[in-house]
């Protein structure tokens, strides 16, 4: 699994994140998903009938460590990197990167870098003012096929996390609707 983290892990570090043209991409199966602002984890779960959760890494970075978009969404702070793999039937379908800043991991919300095999989603969206917003999209080629990934902010009790997601060649977004 260390090939795929050094591969996919680092596209998404290394994505070139733009502002997705809303209005053509809200019409498409894949703005669909790219442009989902509820539980990518609840969307993922409808698919299957496990999702499983695969941490491929859990460390901090210090803030001068994150590239200047990153900190224009998160503020100069290190954070928590979590780096996951989420399967759908045993079938590999995201590779998640997320920020989460140490101010983040205070009070209610200090059990996110503890939740090992629950999804991020899964914890997030069971509160009540949870919210995404910064939506951003980026396609990447992997073995002559291009990828769609996704980066968006997550708010929880007004904490700020950034996930980078990676969409792979099994996952739903891609399957024909059936």
């Amino acid at each position: 699994m260390s090939d795929f983290k050094r591969l996919h892990v680092k596209a998404l570090v290394e994505a070139n994140w733009e502002a997705p043209d809303w209005q053509p991409l809200e019409k498409t199966k894949e703005g669909e998903w790219l442009l989902e602002r509820h539980s990518m984890t609840e969307r993922l779960k409808a698919c299957c009938r496990t999702l499983t959760v695969e941490v491929l890494g859990l460390h901090d970075v210090e803030k001068g460590v994150l590239s200047d978009s990153e900190r224009d969404l998160l503020g100069d702070q290190a954070c928590l990197v979590r780096e996951v793999v989420l399967s759908g039937d045993d079938v590999p379908w995201l590779c998640a990167r997320t920020l989460v800043p140490m101010s983040t991991l205070t009070e209610q919300e200090q059990d996110i870098a503890e939740l090992g095999a629950v999804p991020l989603g899964q914890r997030v969206f069971n509160q009540a003012n949870a919210r995404r917003d910064a939506i951003e999209v980026a396609h990447l080629m992997f073995d002559g096929q291009v990828l769609l990934a996704r980066r968006s902010r997550l708010w929880v009790n007004d904490k700020p996390m950034l996930v980078s997601e990676l969409f792979l060649p099994h996952a739903p977004i891609y399957q024909e609707e059936g």
